[in-house]
């Protein structure tokens, strides 16, 4: 009987922490709720820094939704001449690992939202590439650096593809 309850009790407490990660992620997500304007966010994160116009143009990578290390992962594996704005729009990762694969290193990557729920998302980041939040990060019981919602996990950025001296 114990264990029924117990299997009973960690979907409920699971969807809990969800819900709460997507209404803080919506809240945010207000904020910039459109693809240009999540540029925009992102731009301004940058400063001078940037090579781009006040209406540059753009593309967009699909977000990934992960429960329990099942489902699909975010990857950008383009590589262009020049440097190119690319959003990345929301994904959400529940229990398990995530990872992102950002490794054009000629993108400046923006992060629309990013939801991470009792689990890690690591982000590889190609060395040369920047990357920036439309949102200001919100951290319950993890860490995030700023990157993202993330409740009872933690973000983080790995470079990679930087060359050795």
């Amino acid at each position: 009987m114990a264990m029924k309850k117990r299997l009973l009790t960690l979907p409920v407490s699971s969807c809990v922490l969800v819900l709460s990660a997507l209404l803080t992620a919506t809240a945010h997500a207000k904020e910039t709720d459109t693809v240009q304007s999540a540029a925009q966010a992102c731009m301004r994160a940058w400063g001078s820094q940037h090579p781009f116009t006040d209406t540059p143009p753009l593309r967009t990578v699909s977000g990934a939704v992960r429960v329990l290390g099942r489902g699909s992962s975010v990857a950008d594996r383009e590589v262009t001449d020049f440097p190119v704005l690319v959003v990345v729009q929301p994904g959400v990762n529940v229990l398990g690992e995530s990872e992102m694969e950002l490794l054009n290193p000629n993108g400046w990557y923006c992060l629309r939202a990013a939801v991470n729920v009792g689990g890690g998302l690591r982000i590889k980041l190609h060395c040369d590439a920047h990357l920036a939040s439309a949102t200001s990060g919100t951290s319950v019981l993890g860490d995030n650096a700023g990157r993202g919602v993330s409740v009872m996990g933690a973000i983080s950025v790995e470079r990679v593809g930087c060359a050795r001296s």
